[in-house]
């Protein structure tokens, strides 16, 4: 984590005294519980399922529909904590499915679920195809699986959210949002709770991930230096996450209080830290061509090509925040999290309209984007969407 802390900005973690000040409640109703973690292999996924693993839970079932990222999970929990008293399994479904609901048929019995699953990426509403799919794991799929825990008697269910639902500018911030709005109508049934954080350092499909990808390759380093955001580990991520799921009261949103710790950066300015720490010089280039000619000899020479550039592609937001000014906080029961509190305030004629013409386009097996964005429109006025026609795809 160390090397991660440094790239960002930081030297120290961010949630050790919240941690460390609720260890043995953590340890107690995590070694005395039963737990379905859903979306489980993702990046966020796998940390929060270590979180739940090193503490001994009675029951850890972990679900994902990528069969290979399960895999290594398994293999890098066997190398790091060993094993388990309790019934520690794994699923390779696809949480729509109709195996996944044989599956909670089978079983079902968990006191807490949570779903770390989504599509997450601004590049995801690129096409209609995509967006609709979006829309169906972060919105349909979540609704589906709090009804099921409903109906299976769990005492809880937490699910993540986005620092992007926050007066959003995107689809997948939007739809998160929504989804949020789908959490207040269910947490009349059960206690929910969720999170809002910031940018996961070297996440799967993440551009820092990228630039592992890119090294590996031998491949110029490509980051916007316009854009700055805040970052957390992924170990931060798990832990988060696992404070509101067994800390959150019903309807609470948790968020990692801003700080000398936890600053904005770019992603240039960590590109730069990131090639320095292996021992590169960053060289600028003025073009892709430039860049992608240089990566066949400047590595040999200690230094690698990069190009960096303003953003202009579809969805980017300028900043980032983790409420708005509309909603009530509880910044003083956590020293390094805080809560926002929420009344179960939605509207059901709302929900009820997107249901209805989400299924109908479904029906139809016909949409548009501009179809959907129009939806959106409806579900969210002030929705801060702009379509510049430019897309990540287009890009290095």
């Amino acid at each position: 984590m160390n090397s991660i802390l440094s790239l960002i900005g930081r030297d120290t973690e961010l949630f050790h005294q919240d941690i460390n000040a609720n260890e043995k409640e953590l340890q107690s109703v995590v070694s005395q519980s039963r737990f379905l973690v859903l979306g489980g292999a993702g990046s966020i996924g796998q940390a929060v399922t270590k979180e739940i693993f090193k503490r001994n839970p009675q029951k850890l079932h972990v679900v994902d529909i990528s069969e290979n990222n399960m895999v290594e999970l398994v293999r890098d929990i066997r190398s790091s904590f060993g094993y388990i008293n309790g019934d520690f399994q794994t699923f390779a479904l696809d949480i729509g499915s109709i195996e996944y609901d044989a599956f909670i048929k089978a079983d079902g019995q968990y006191d807490y679920v949570l779903n770390l699953s989504a599509l997450k990426h601004v590049r995801s509403e690129k096409d209609p195809f995509t967006l609709m799919r979006m829309i169906d794991v972060n919105v349909f799929n979540t609704d589906k699986t709090i009804q099921q825990s409903i109906d299976a008697g769990a005492k809880k269910y937490f699910c993540v959210s986005t620092d992007k639902a926050a007066n959003p500018v995107n689809m997948m911030g939007a739809s998160k949002r929504i989804m949020e709005m789908f959490l207040m109508r269910k947490s009349e049934e059960i206690a929910i709770s969720t999170a809002r954080f910031a940018n996961v350092a070297f996440s799967d499909g993440s551009l820092l991930h990228g630039f592992n990808q890119r090294i590996q390759k031998n491949q110029p380093i490509v980051a916007p230096n316009d854009i700055k955001r805040y970052f957390v580990t992924p170990q931060e991520s798990g832990e988060l996450c696992l404070m509101s799921c067994i800390f959150g009261e019903n309807r609470d949103i948790f968020f990692p209080k801003l700080s000398e710790a936890l600053h904005l950066i770019s992603f240039a300015d960590i590109a730069v830290k990131y090639l320095k720490q292996l021992g590169y010089e960053p060289h600028l280039c003025e073009s892709e061509d430039e860049a992608r000619e240089l990566a066949k000899t400047l590595p040999a020479q200690g230094k690698w090509p990069c190009l960096f550039t303003s953003s202009d592609t579809t969805g980017e937001k300028d900043f980032e925040e983790f409420f708005t000014d509309k909603e009530t906080l509880d910044m003083a029961r956590f020293d390094n999290l805080g809560i926002i509190k929420n009344d179960s305030l939605y509207q059901q004629e709302l929900l009820e309209l997107f249901e209805q013409k989400i299924g109908q386009m479904k029906t139809d097996r016909q949409w548009t984007k501009e179809e959907i964005v129009q939806l959106f429109f409806i579900m969210i006025p002030d929705f801060g969407h702009k379509e510049t026609g430019k897309y990540l795809d287009s890009k290095m």
